[in-house]
């Protein structure tokens, strides 16, 4: 068993004693670990982490959980020897990034639908735009502002702008990237929503249905669209979706609600953007030069 396995548990048999049975673990994240167990008789699922504030996120998202939009509740956040940790109900079902053609275009709808669910949460008490914490408060006094703040990421990633420039022509494409939304980014109007941030690996899928949206840590206050653009994003790098028409299903479903999004273009882009400067600049702090390159040759086109 892994050392951190041995740990977490550990950790569960001393902090609930009896109440716990069993600790498998699950998939792992790029912040945090999670595993299975069973606690009070009920099937529940543990994650340990180094940042709190991302389970306190996941707290305030799982009191939004609706038949159309299901998000896990959690039931207990606090700190463990080795970081933080969060007890929340368990959903059961498959990570949409290991679907096949046939399960994906069957699911799409019911991604949509949720999306479409998420966007029309009331937010009205909260304020501020892009990443916000368990107050509900964003970290800046618009989207635009949120966008170009992907030139400075904050502590989580320190050191990535010395990893950038060691390959100068991509540090280059960098610092175009964020004045070409300096530009473009106060020129759009749009609704103000929660925003994902990070779906793909997030989603889980039972029988053709979506049984779970879990991780808001990245989660924003901004454009609903770019949960849209997040899809739009990475598809590309799925290749068992490649027969599938993405942009005409979600154009499809938009004309069934009324046509597309004012000024859906020019925020789908700028969306794609952001997505694609910070994959830029974390590829830069892990050192992954291979998905660096990747990413930053999409970054290019979408200038």
């Amino acid at each position: 068993m892994h050392e951190g396995d041995l740990m977490a548990s550990q950790f569960l048999r001393d902090h609930f004693g009896n109440r716990v049975r069993g600790c498998a673990p699950l998939a792992a994240g790029e912040w945090s670990r999670a595993y299975a167990l069973e606690l009070d008789g009920r099937d529940a699922v543990v994650r340990f982490g180094a940042f709190r504030e991302d389970f306190e996120k996941d707290r305030v998202m799982g009191r939004y959980g609706s038949a159309d939009l299901p998000i896990p509740a959690v039931l207990e956040v606090g700190e463990a020897p080795f970081g933080f940790y969060a007890v929340s109900e368990r959903v059961r079902g498959q990570s949409i990034e290991a679907l096949d053609e046939p399960a994906m275009r069957d699911v799409i709808p019911e991604l949509l639908a949720a999306l479409d669910a998420l966007k029309a949460l009331d937010i009205s008490t909260t304020r501020g735009d892009g990443y916000w914490d368990a107050s509900r408060v964003g970290l800046h006094p618009t989207w635009a502002d949120a966008l170009s703040s992907v030139a400075d990421p904050g502590g989580r990633i320190a050191g990535w702008r010395e990893n950038l420039d060691r390959t100068p022509a991509y540090a280059r494409l960098f610092d175009r990237g964020v004045e070409k939304l300096r530009q473009l980014a106060p020129q759009l109007r749009h609704p103000r929503a929660i925003v994902h941030g990070d779906l793909l690996g997030n989603v889980l899928v039972d029988a053709g249905r979506v049984s779970g949206v879990i991780d808001w840590g990245n989660a924003l206050y901004g454009d609903p669209l770019y949960d849209v653009a997040w899809l739009f994003y990475w598809w590309p790098w799925y290749q068992a979706w490649q027969d599938i028409d993405l942009p005409e299903i979600v154009h499809r479903h938009w004309q069934a609600r009324g046509g597309p999004p004012a000024m859906a273009e020019e925020r789908l882009r700028c969306c794609l953007i952001h997505i694609g400067l910070s994959h830029v600049a974390y590829c830069a702090f892990k050192g992954r030069s291979k998905d660096l390159r990747r990413h930053a040759e999409q970054v290019a086109a979408y200038l």
